[in-house]
């Protein structure tokens, strides 16, 4: 799958233009760009968050001659439509720079990996074979991981639901597993995961109907 460029990421990163329908369609399904979409706006509200700092020790030489080698290449020029704030782009490039340069000086304490606030084991339904089987955990509350296996052979794609089983026919679409197993999609803001609490797999026919299928392979409940 083709990854966004660099530069487009850095102004989607930065707030500086709205992601097309296309952007959004891909970030939700390619971990690798939203990977680096969120280090871009790590490394920029570090830069935020550090503008009132005063009275810092001088860091040493070697700090600098390491951002003068890492900068050293030109920054790519980026049509920007806000030209007040043009100055960010050379600034996130420095930042990252300086950022790995003074890592042996100043500690950022970061999770190795986002906490698991809830998971649920996906048993496979009538439609399904019963080997498949599928793992379902939210990550940090705003994103759901699905690893799932020997699903039946499909012409159209799967589709991750989060049901509400209190109310029949409530349901969340949060995107397609793509070709392949496992992804991270991201979970629409506002939803409550006390009631959108059971995690559906279904098949899916290329036909432009955006609604449910009906056809589900897999199925379970979210539990904290």
């Amino acid at each position: 799958m083709p990854h966004l460029e660099p530069d487009r990421l850095v102004l989607l990163a930065l707030a500086e233009d709205m992601p097309e329908e296309t952007e959004t369609a891909h970030l939700a399904v390619c971990a690798v760009c939203r990977a680096e979409m969120g280090e871009l706006r790590h490394v920029a509200a570090l830069g935020a968050e550090t503008q009132g700092l005063v009275d810092l020790p001088a860091p040493p030489e070697r700090v600098w001659d390491g951002i003068a080698a890492a900068t050293a290449a030109p920054v790519p020029t980026v049509r920007i439509r806000a030209p007040r704030r043009r100055w960010l782009v050379p600034v996130l490039a420095a930042a990252v720079a300086a950022t790995i340069a003074v890592a042996g000086t100043v500690w950022v304490t970061r999770p190795a990996t986002p906490p698991v606030t809830a998971q649920a084991t996906l048993a496979p339904l009538k439609e399904a074979p019963p080997s498949a089987r599928g793992d379902a955990e939210v990550l940090a509350g705003d994103e759901l991981r699905v690893d799932v296996s020997n699903l039946p052979l499909t012409a159209g794609y799967y589709e991750v639901w989060l049901l509400n089983p209190d109310e029949p026919g409530k349901m969340q679409s949060l995107g397609s597993l793509g070709d392949r197993s496992e992804v991270v999609l991201p979970i629409p803001p506002g939803t409550d995961l006390n009631r959108y609490r059971t995690v559906d797999v279904s098949a899916e026919a290329h036909d432009g109907n955006s609604a449910h299928s009906g056809d589900s392979l897999l199925r379970g409940t979210l539990t904290r």
